[in-house]
């Protein structure tokens, strides 16, 4: 029985078995053809510029360069061939790092043909595969896959290998305010907290809530039990301020109220919209008052 392969994740995976990227028939100028598997001077491997993550963490490269040193590159890194005895890197960029530390000349490479588009999509898929991804840095990468590969969410989950639901909530949390990202990156909250967050409408409420997860180290639950009482709180109604009466306005009130010997009220918005009212006592008062506005 063959061992166990290590997965790729099924959208990595489908885009590496693509036939569009997959030209093993001819060489295009140089002594290896795509789709083999060679043994590649590290100086003709550029890096790739579609590589989303900038940050490579120092300590966890040394680690592995020290792997590397004791077992060799067990997994071969993925090139795309640019031309004569010119390489691009397409996915191990971590490897190929710590194989220079290591002081390597040489790397074992699967050579690929691969245009600008599909080396974008590789690259962030295969950053998305990554086990130590915080949940903001997934959640980029699937905004990066929709708006620079222009695909549909439902096209995302495919090469992700993820259900809607998951991938939504994972998009979602780059509705939140700054802060609130910074802390999921910075992994002060989890994705659970954020989603449990992001359920509340006003932002210095959102705020307020990450201050109390912070400072009082609340679980998930305890963060989604505030969430649920909040939202059962009654919105306040709003109450509009008053509106001064223009000394004018009042005038000709007092002068109506005075024609027509009743009460009279007037109501004024902000917006300049309001009512008169003119009280009567009788049936007879009406009709006096009616024809007198009708006669002017």
């Amino acid at each position: 029985m063959n061992p166990k392969k290590k997965a790729l994740g099924r959208g990595l995976s489908a885009i590496l078995e693509s036939p569009e990227t997959d030209i093993t028939s001819k060489d295009i100028s140089g002594n290896f053809v795509a789709g083999a598997i060679a043994s590649l001077p590290i100086s003709q491997i550029e890096a790739n510029p579609f590589q989303p993550r900038e940050e490579f963490d120092t300590e966890a490269l040394n680690e592995l360069a020290e792997s590397i040193k004791e077992q060799g590159i067990i997994q071969p890194v993925t090139v795309r061939k640019m031309g004569y005895d010119k390489y691009q890197i397409i996915s191990g960029e971590r490897r190929l790092k710590a194989s220079k530390i290591v002081g390597l000349t040489e790397i074992p490479c699967f050579i690929r043909i691969a245009n600008d588009q599909q080396m974008l999509e590789m690259a962030l898929v295969e950053n998305i595969q990554r086990e130590n991804l915080n949940a903001l840095e997934v959640a980029i990468g699937y905004q990066r896959l929709i708006e620079e590969c222009e695909i549909t969410q439902e096209e995302l989950c495919q090469r992700v290998g993820k259900n809607r639901t998951t991938v939504t909530n994972y998009i979602r949390l780059l509705k939140l305010p700054a802060e609130i990202q910074v802390a999921v990156r910075d992994n002060n909250i989890s994705m659970g907290h954020a989603r449990a967050i992001i359920n509340i409408e006003d932002e210095q409420t959102q705020l307020t809530i990450l201050k109390n997860i912070v400072a009082k180290d609340l679980s998930v639950r305890e963060v989604e039990e505030i969430v649920r009482n909040l939202n059962k709180l009654p919105s306040e109604p709003k109450v509009r301020k008053p509106v001064e009466m223009p000394s004018e306005v009042e005038n000709y009130r007092d002068q109506v109220a005075s024609r027509f010997n009743t009460k009279v009220n007037v109501s004024l918005n902000d917006k300049g919209k309001g009512n008169i009212v003119i009280s009567f006592n009788s049936q007879k008062q009406l009709q006096n008052i009616l024809e007198e506005l009708i006669s002017r």
